[in-house]
Formats: structure tokens, C-alpha cells, sequence
């Protein structure tokens, strides 16, 4: 149970054997950032294909593979994961709980990830073995038909990921009904842990579902059945089922995200969040709408009309809540006193660039404009706008606002911090506003070349060197996280001011006195 008291090993054993919910938490965080590492990788080399039309630095089949591995990396092994990280580490402590209800069940659901992430990059590691190659969705007949090994790693390597998605959502909604504080009420606890609670909720409901469909694929690749080809078989079905669990799986990255912002916003504006029982009503709104929505994917599919208009009708809805959080936030700023250190200023990048994935998506949500741009880069500047703009920036968000309370009190260079912020926000638009411009002229996204003629290089250019901006952020947040592990400032308390949060007050992190020679400073100072 919780309440047991957790042995303390050093070294490598400590972090192979925990079952303490921060250092699961950290190594949640660490394992993603890996795999955001090799997606990147991925997504530079995609990139610098379409620099210039004619040329080829790869072949198709790679480059097919690439992209196919950029998106399941970024979605299931990198923005989910590093956001239950987070939630590992400090529902618990926003909740005045021990540990996690399950702390072995919480370890648990962590060691099933880095298999899980093994058997989808097994084409990186595995001679003779290809690298998924039919997109992050696997639509059939195409992954049917695939003859190759790496694709069946793939969806067993997805079905392992949510069975730990599943241990850890009924761990958070066991933790978050049964351990709270005797101060913490349901209608009192942060917005994170609303979030976290309705993520949570959103896994539990959408994942059975794309497990169905990943296993039923698996059973026509392998068995000779026929669920999504051949006589009495359905492609669209197996969409159906996708997407049923794909709208959800949006918002189970974009929800956790919310919470973070509202924490960030709340904190560097000086004040309480704006409409605290609109916010948190609106986190359930979005949630049980996500489950309404899901085949605005497909209306280039055929549908029947009458269904068209009540998916269109379902995803106009569901802007309102989410335009409710947009408002409360910049209503907390309007009354506040803003302090734009780095967590501030990517959750105001986080609001600047979701309400541009936010209107475009509205777009979407028109049938007629839909069937126009379906399967364009119009589509692709949408989902990273919504997903790297809004999910990423979150996570640097957090993790610039509760570095030292994660990393034993050590600080960070504003400066740096400051620089990183700068170059991702202008490298992600300068990468993939352009994209709209294509989409609207025709580009299709998942195509390996362009025709000189057609009119798309220079905006291909931009997209490329907007991508490599961003590696240059990256690159910088990494050797700022290396001085600040080998030679940061160390703080002693909530280096932010203010009113003390629940996650700040515990001493477990604090350092022990600073000796001589020991820089111990304020957040103002560390720079």
C-alpha cells in the first residue's frame, strides 16, 4: 500500500527497483525525452528531403518510414508519457496523498514503456527488420498487406503502451477519489489534478476500443481473418475504431497541458485563476465531447450526410469549452501582475499558438472546407499547431516552472532558458505556418518529392529551416539542463514568490544548507 515506507537504495538500483511516484515521474520524463530526441531526428530528415524538389537524399521507403516513426514517437512516446510524468510526480503532491494508490502498479506502468518503445523502433536496431512504414494510423488494406516484420512489432508495441496507459489511469482516478488531504475536496484541488482525473477517464473509455483494432489487424496480417479486408471485410471500420479512440487520445495530450497552464498562468500573473468552477467544468465538457466527434476525420469516406452534419455540429461544440479556458486565462493576465519568466512565457507561446490550432480546427470542422483540404498539409500545420504548439509548450512550461523542486533544488539560466523559448516559438512558426499556404495550394502531406513547377519550394524551405530553429532550441534547453545538473544555483524554497503552492511545501526536495562557496538564489537571480 501506499502508506509503506519506501527503501531508499542508491545508484542504479535505486531507479531500477523505486516505486516512489517522483522518481517514477522522472524517469517517465527522462524515457520520453529520449524517444523526442529520435522523433526529431526523424523529423529533420524528413525535412531536408523537401528541401529541394528532384533531390534524393533518401529513398521513398525510408523516407515512408521516417514519418511514420516521427508520428508515433512524438504522440505515444514522447507528449503522453513526459505529461504522465509530470502528473507521477506532482498529483500526489498537489493531493497532500503519501504516494500513488498502487505505488508497484505505478512502477509498473512505467517498466511496460521502454519495451514498448523497442518493439515499435525495432527497424533502427534490428537488422533485416523495417521501421513501421503505412503512417502512424496503420489504416488498411495498405498494413494489411505489408509484408513487414517491423509493422507487427509495431501494433504489439502499441497494445503493450495501452495496457500501461490503462494500469496508470485507474492508479490517478484511485489516487485522486481515495488519497486526497482532509484539506483537498474535489471542488478545491488544482486544475491539473481536474485534468489529470479526466485524461485519466478519457484512456480508460477510448483505449479497449484501438486495442480491438490493433488486435483484430494483427489478426489479419497473421491468421488469414478478414475484419478490415477481403470478402465481408471493412477498411472504413477499422477508422472507425482508430478514431474512436484517435479524437480522445487529442485531448488525453492537450487536457494535461490545460492543467499545467492554468498552474503557470495563476502563478506569474499573481492571482488565482480566473473562474476556477468554469475551468474545471470545462475540462469534463471537453472530455465527454471528445467521445462525440470522432469522425470529422473522415468525411471524404462517404459517410451519409445526416451523419456529416452531426459530427460537424459535435466538433463546432466543443470549441466552446475549450474557448472558455482560452478566455479564463487571459482574463487571470488582465487582472494581474505578469511576470514573464521561462515557464510564462511558453504558456503564453502554449495560448498564442493553440488559438491558431484551435480556429483552424473549427475550419476543419466544415464539411464542405474539409473535403477540400483533407489529407494536405493543411491538416499537418493544424495537429502540430494544436499538439506541438499546445501539448510541448506546455511541457517546457512545467518544466521550466518546477525544475527545482523536480531536480533537488538546482536552477536553471534564465537567459538560456529565455533563448530556448525564442527559437522554438519562431522556428515552429516559421516550420509549419507555411504548411497552411501548402495545404490551401494543394500539397498533399506523406509525399516523398514535389514537382519543381509547382510552386511549393520556397515555402518547403522555410518549413525546413523552421525545423532546424527548433533543433537549435532543443539543443540549447540541453545544455542549460547540463549546467544547471553540474553547476547551477541552488534554491531553498519556491524560487517564484507568491502564494505557496501545495506541490512547494513539502521539504522532501529542499538541499541541505548551502556550505561555502555554494550559490543558494532566488529565481530573479539566476540568470
Amino acid at each position: 500500500m501506499a502508506e509503506d515506507a519506501h527503501e531508499n537504495p542508491e545508484g542504479i538500483k535505486r531507479w531500477l527497483t523505486t516505486v516512489d511516484h517522483k522518481d517514477i515521474g522522472l524517469l517517465y520524463f527522462w524515457a520520453a525525452f529520449a524517444f523526442f530526441i529520435i522523433g526529431g531526428v526523424a523529423a529533420l530528415l524528413v525535412r531536408m528531403e523537401l528541401f529541394f524538389p528532384g533531390q534524393d537524399i533518401m529513398s521513398g521507403g525510408t523516407y515512408n518510414e521516417l514519418f511514420s516513426l516521427h508520428g508515433t514517437l512524438m504522440i505515444f512516446l514522447w507528449i503522453q508519457p513526459a505529461l504522465a510524468g509530470f502528473a507521477n510526480y506532482f498529483v500526489p503532491l498537489m493531493l497532500e496523498a503519501p504516494d500513488m494508490a498502487f505505488p508497484r502498479v505505478n512502477a509498473l506502468s512505467f517498466w511496460l514503456i521502454p519495451p514498448a518503445g523497442l518493439m515499435i523502433s525495432a527497424g533502427l536496431i534490428v537488422p533485416g527488420i523495417t521501421t513501421v512504414n503505412v503512417g502512424w494510423t496503420g489504416y488498411p488494406p495498405l498494413s494489411v498487406a505489408d509484408p513487414n516484420t517491423g509493422l507487427d512489432l509495431w501494433l504489439m508495441g502499441l497494445i503493450l503502451l495501452g495496457v500501461a496507459s490503462t494500469l496508470g489511469s485507474v492508479n490517478f482516478l484511485a489516487t485522486i477519489f481515495g488519497m486526497r488531504g482532509e484539506d483537498v475536496e474535489i471542488h478545491n484541488m488544482p486544475l491539473f489534478c481536474w485534468a489529470q482525473m479526466a485524461t485519466s477517464l478519457l484512456l480508460l473509455f477510448s483505449l479497449p476500443v484501438v486495442t480491438i483494432a490493433f488486435t483484430f489487424l494483427l489478426f489479419d496480417r497473421n491468421l488469414g481473418t478478414t475484419f478490415f479486408t477481403g470478402p465481408g471485410g471493412d477498411p472504413i471500420l477499422y477508422q472507425h475504431l482508430f478514431w474512436f479512440f484517435g479524437h480522445p487520445e487529442v485531448y488525453v495530450l492537450i487536457l494535461p497541458a490545460f492543467g499545467i497552464l492554468s498552474e503557470v498562468v495563476s502563478k506569474f500573473s499573481n492571482r488565482p485563476i480566473f473562474g476556477y468552477h468554469s475551468m474545471a467544468y470545462a475540462i469534463i465538457a471537453i472530455a465527454s465531447l471528445g467521445f462525440l466527434v470522432w469522425a470529422h476525420h473522415m468525411f471524404t469516406t462517404g459517410m451519409n450526410p445526416a451523419a456529416d452534419l452531426g459530427f460537424m455540429a459535435m466538433s463546432l461544440v466543443i470549441a466552446v469549452p475549450t474557448g472558455i479556458k482560452v478566455f479564463n486565462w487571459l482574463a487571470t493576465m488582465w487582472g494581474g501582475v505578469i511576470d514573464l519568466k521561462p515557464p510564462m512565457l511558453h504558456a503564453m507561446g502554449f495560448i498564442w499558438l493553440f488559438v491558431i490550432g484551435g480556429i483552424t480546427g473549427v475550419m476543419l470542422a466544415a464539411v464542405p472546407f474539409d473535403l477540400h483540404v483533407h489529407d494536405t498539409y493543411f491538416v499537418v500545420a493544424h495537429f502540430h499547431y494544436t499538439m506541438v504548439g499546445g501539448a510541448m509548450f506546455g511541457i517546457f512550461a512545467a518544466l521550466y516552472y518546477w525544475w527545482p523542486r523536480m531536480f533537488s533544488g538546482k536552477m536553471y539560466n534564465m537567459a538560456m532558458a529565455k533563448i530556448h523559448f525564442w527559437l522554438m516559438f519562431i522556428g515552429f512558426n516559421v516550420a509549419f505556418f507555411p504548411q497552411f499556404v501548402l495545404g490551401l495550394q494543394g500539397m498533399r502531406r506523406r509525399i516523398f518529392d514535389y514537382a519543381a513547377g509547382a510552386g511549393w519550394t520556397g515555402m518547403n524551405q522555410a518549413s525546413t529551416v523552421g525545423g532546424f530553429l527548433i533543433g537549435a532550441g532543443i539543443l540549447v534547453f540541453m545544455i542549460n539542463a547540463l549546467w544547471s545538473f553540474t553547476a547551477g544555483p541552488v534554491v531553498h524554497e519556491d524560487p517564484w514568490g507568491g502564494e505557496q503552492r501545495p506541490e512547494w511545501e513539502q521539504d522532501d526536495w529542499v538541499p541541505e544548507s548551502p556550505g561555502p562557496g555554494t550559490p543558494a538564489v532566488q529565481a530573479e537571480e539566476a540568470s
